[in-house]
């Protein structure tokens, strides 16, 4: 793995393997770099794959206090150690920093984001549910925290949950389930300003699963209706782990726009 040192000091790590364009790929809540591998293959075939763990996570370091411009600049200063235009690939959470790194860097040539969650007028999860997480992860219940933040707040069905559980990333994002509660504070510490975001002319393709919760949805459209040069695919029958449940219909998405 590969380091470099983002903007506050942090040491963060990435995987790169492939050739072809620059690719960065970051990924979403409970992850690290290693949820990519599934498709990681098919990608390098195409693109150099630089895959980052941001902060708190595999080969990265963490700071003393969080907020998500840290994330950001962590995703800018990865673009900036690449050599040449860098396409992202951003998943989740993951598409919220990589827009907001867009601000900072010019070195982003085209973006693929999958469903960010921006805060909208829905409620993002039910009442209590972070509290009820984080006395899960404090008793020492990882698993169990996990599991109610993918089926309550993800809103992932239990055919896909249990699915999701003999994959071999979830022993890696149950150890990653303490992270999870200070990214559940989006709605409350990050507000998307579509103002910030009138002047940027990056093409930006937003995927959607066609089964996604509402509170999807909405950030979608409202993504859509800020970003200038944005242009919306639904992954039919998909959720919010098309890259899993549905890998082809995924990579046919994923390829089909940066080929353009």
């Amino acid at each position: 793995m590969e380091t470099i040192t983002s903007k506050d000091g942090t040491v963060l790590g990435y995987r790169r393997a492939g050739h072809g364009p620059a690719l960065l790929l970051v990924h979403g809540t409970t992850a690290d770099h290693t949820r990519w591998q599934g498709i990681s293959p098919r990608l390098e075939q195409q693109f150099t794959v630089h895959a980052m763990d941001r902060r708190g996570r595999g080969g990265s370091g963490d700071g003393p206090e969080y907020q998500l411009a840290r994330e950001a600049e962590d995703v800018a200063a990865v673009v900036d150690s690449i050599e040449g235009p860098v396409n992202i690939l951003g998943h989740s959470y993951g598409a919220v920093c990589s827009l907001e790194a867009a601000l900072l860097t010019d070195r982003i040539s085209t973006m693929v984001l999958y469903e960010p969650p921006i805060p909208t007028s829905l409620p993002m999860y039910p009442p209590g549910i972070p509290d009820r997480m984080q006395s899960l992860i404090d008793d020492g219940e990882q698993e169990a925290a996990l599991e109610l933040f993918l089926s309550e707040i993800v809103g992932m069905p239990e055919h896909e949950l249990a699915a999701y559980r003999q994959l071999p990333v979830w022993k890696v994002r149950i150890e990653l389930a303490p992270t999870i509660p200070r990214e559940l504070a989006i709605d409350r510490t990050y507000r998307f300003d579509p103002d910030k975001f009138a002047d940027l002319d990056i093409p930006i393709r937003l995927l959607l699963g066609g089964e996604s919760p509402p509170m999807f949805q909405r950030a979608i459209e409202t993504a859509a209706e800020a970003l200038p040069n944005a242009t919306v695919a639904i992954l039919t029958g998909q959720q919010h782990i098309a890259m899993d449940t549905n890998p082809e219909l995924f990579l046919t998405a994923v390829f089909t726009y940066l080929d353009e």
